[in-house]
């Protein structure tokens, strides 16, 4: 299992905790919660990604309003079913947990390259065809969602989103072709609409990825097992 978690998914984010936990599921009596990690970007803006995490990782200190974490760990999906709808949730399953000590330009507020962490790898297999499209002030955008494998013949659903150069490439990659994406977790903004004329904002979390690689060009078996796997989700 930590062979799989090493090789094909894995992550590293510092940020600052902000908001309180939530309790979201028991497994043998294990208790798991979520919390919200707030990242910052280079424009300024932050990245607030939810983070599960097992209670034996963690203290209500650990946790409290504003403190400075790096979490290590994966970015996993799962089925959520609602009203009789199927919805892909995502979230970041710890594996460790560390507090880090703010510096000075932290407190001053001062981001840099060398200041903000967020990085994941993702080597997973292309289950949809890739979305090609570009902006009306010409931003070429593609968004691409991978399987990734994980341990007990169980798979994550990721939805990436490349740009440029990037977004051109993954336009030409067929179902089934296995990649390795280097990139960061983004949190995004949209508005939902409904059939009765309301709408509502919600947040859309994704990969932004910025290094795209084929490792492996698609087989016939594979794209059987993509074609599945898009049906599942």
């Amino acid at each position: 299992m930590d062979t799989n978690y090493l090789e094909n998914n894995y992550l590293t984010l510092v940020g600052k905790v902000t908001g309180e936990k939530r309790f979201s599921h028991e497994i043998y009596g294990e208790r798991f919660y979520i919390f919200d990690l707030s990242i910052a970007r280079l424009s300024g803006n932050a990245d607030v990604i939810p983070v599960t995490v097992s209670e034996r990782l963690i203290t209500d200190e650990m946790l409290s309003e504003g403190k400075k974490l790096m979490v290590k760990g994966q970015f996993r999906s799962y089925n959520s079913y609602e009203n009789e709808k199927n919805k892909l949730i995502l979230t970041v399953f710890a594996k460790d947990i560390t507090e880090v000590e703010e510096n000075e330009e932290e407190d001053n507020e001062m981001v840099s390259k060398d200041t903000v962490t967020n990085e994941v790898v993702l080597i997973g297999f292309v289950c949809k065809k890739p979305i090609y499209r570009q902006t009306p002030f010409g931003r070429e955008i593609a968004d691409l969602l991978l399987a990734v494998n994980r341990a007990y013949n169980k798979s994550d659903y990721i939805p990436t989103i490349a740009w440029g150069r990037n977004a051109r490439f993954c336009q030409n990659l067929e179902v089934g072709t296995q990649v390795k994406v280097v990139g960061r977790v983004q949190s995004r903004q949209y508005e939902k609409k409904f059939e009765d004329g309301t709408s509502e904002i919600r947040v859309a979390y994704e990969v932004s990825v910025g290094s795209l690689e084929v490792i492996q060009e698609k087989n016939p078996e594979d794209e059987a097992e993509a074609e599945e796997s898009e049906e599942a989700v």
